[in-house]
């Protein structure tokens, strides 16, 4: 194998490695260009809690049976 640096080859080796940071810092700045950012509107959401107090209900539905029985028995 022969060295590089001594045949000159070393010339196509750096400009290969060029052509591919210059081929990736284009698609970076195309990608910058072209990209459309969409503005999100912050959620806030209500932290107030209103307290009810609704003793009636649950008064009425403890005196109520959870099972309702058939008038029937088959």
């Amino acid at each position: 194998m022969q060295n590089p640096f001594e045949s000159g080859h070393i010339k196509n080796y750096i400009l290969l490695y060029a052509s591919v940071v210059v081929i990736m810092i284009l698609f970076f700045i195309a990608t910058t260009l072209f990209n459309e950012v969409e503005v999100i509107e912050k959620k806030e959401f209500n932290t107030y809690i209103e307290k009810k107090v609704v003793v009636d209900d649950i008064e009425k539905e403890s005196s109520k049976p959870i099972f309702k029985l058939l008038d029937k028995a088959y």
